[in-house]
């Protein structure tokens, strides 16, 4: 239960923040979001604003999306023959379209569907109590309730994503990986304040973890051990342990340690290993750590830093991938759930520095030029600019659903992968 809720937690706050970002862009640019839902699945809660937008809580715990209008996926289908009830309004316009077999409108009036548009002309037509013929204008802002009973409002073209200028919809596109950034960036200055400063390598030569069955590890080096010389050749700083192997390179040394204010001695061979085809060798020691105090303003710029260290590791994460693709390079909500419960029973800090490091790679992948992504977005908008004019709609739907087909393959590969590995197989 531990796991499920950090899991829960880790995942929906990165997503419900991403999609926090499309929607407070979206209503600035006056596109209508008919739809803000934290979680999946049949609601439980819903209000609606003055503006027409539709707030959900949904009963499962899964991030969370936004419906803007003009998007496609969140039209109602509307055929000819289809039953449905409308509520009009004072001035005789259509104000409520009930298609919801679970909701009954009181002053709804049965009809059969002939025809509708709400989105142009803006009318509805049908048998009214299956006998006679009537078109019913449609108000502006009218709403529909959709068959599970969701009410949203109708998208009139004027309220569309299309309809916005393009410097507003790239806006919009680009602002769900935007806000990942800030969310990284705000974790990185709460960890620093709830610190009361920055965790930073100790630059003395005392150990801060050892790595198992290294060198170091197999002669009974621990972490807090300092290690005063390395055959013979006086040590006080970390890096100065480096260098001395370095050039020993993997002869046999006399280290000299200290432990509980007692010198020991111990006897290292380093080994050699590669790294980007580079030769180097290590006895498998890291440095530890120090908290450094930091004042006001030094917490926001190293928090930016640290920011900025973490894209760059995901940047050189997918120049990796790039070089040598490997499903066990990627990682989707097991690994996430996979590392949500190494991470339960660690503090608060430590699953703020995940979920800061999560929500970056989050925002990273969410920009790449791949339809379907927000990057692919970004890159009709481009070509669009380029053009002066959109893509095709027919081309542009069909190189966004290849691409999606290819996605979701890759999730499918992705998730059978994690769950391998997590069953140790």
């Amino acid at each position: 239960m531990k796991t499920l809720l950090v899991f829960i937690f880790v995942f929906g706050l990165i997503v419900v923040i991403h999609e926090l970002g499309h929607f407070i862009f979206a209503k600035r640019s006056g596109i209508l979001v008919r739809e803000f839902a934290i979680g999946m699945g049949p609601k439980i809660f819903s209000h609606r604003d003055k503006s027409g937008t539709l707030y959900t809580i949904r009963i499962l715990p899964m991030g969370g999306y936004v419906r803007m209008a003009g998007m496609g996926e969140e039209e109602v289908d509307l055929p000819p023959g289809k039953p449905l009830s409308v509520e009009l309004n004072a001035e005789g316009h259509v104000a409520r379209i009930n298609t919801s077999s679970k909701v009954t409108l009181t002053n709804g009036i049965p009809m059969e569907l002939l025809e509708a548009d709400l989105e142009d002309k803006l009318f509805i037509k049908g048998y009214v109590n299956g006998e006679q013929e009537t078109t019913y204008v449609v108000d502006h802002d009218a709403t529909i309730i959709e068959e599970d009973g969701t009410e949203v409002r109708i998208a009139p073209l004027d309220v569309q994503f299309q309809s916005a200028k393009l410097y507003q919809r790239m806006l919009t596109n680009f602002a769900g990986p935007l806000f990942n950034f800030i969310l990284t960036f705000a974790l990185f200055l709460l960890v620093i304040f709830m610190q009361g400063g920055a965790m930073s390598s100790d630059p003395s030569s005392t150990i801060g973890s050892v790595q198992v069955d290294s060198p170091a590890d197999k002669a009974g080096l621990k972490p807090d051990d300092r290690i005063l010389s390395i055959d013979g050749v006086k040590v006080a700083e970390f890096t100065e342990i480096g260098e001395v192997i370095a050039e020993t390179k993997d002869k046999a040394l006399e280290v000299v340690i200290q432990r509980d204010n007692q010198e020991q001695t111990l006897n290292i061979t380093p080994e050699k290993v590669t790294e980007d085809g580079n030769e180097r060798y290590m006895i498998g020691v890291s440095p530890g750590t120090i908290l450094k105090k930091l004042s006001f303003g030094e917490k926001f710029k190293v928090a930016a830093l640290q920011t900025k260290a973490s894209a760059l590791t995901i940047f050189n994460a997918l120049k990796d991938l790039i070089g040598g693709f490997s499903l066990d390079k990627l990682g989707g909500p097991v690994m996430i759930y996979q590392a949500s419960s190494e991470l339960s029973n660690q503090s608060l800090v430590t699953i703020l520095s995940f979920i800061a490091m999560l929500s970056v790679n989050l925002g990273i992948m969410n920009l790449l030029p791949i339809p379907m992504l927000d990057g692919g977005k970004l890159l009709f908008n481009i070509v669009e600019g380029i053009r002066r004019k959109p893509l095709n709609q027919e081309i542009e739907m069909k190189i966004t659903l290849a691409s999606a087909v290819l996605l979701i393959g890759l999730i499918v590969l992705v998730t059978w992968n994690d769950i391998m590995r997590f069953l140790g197989r």
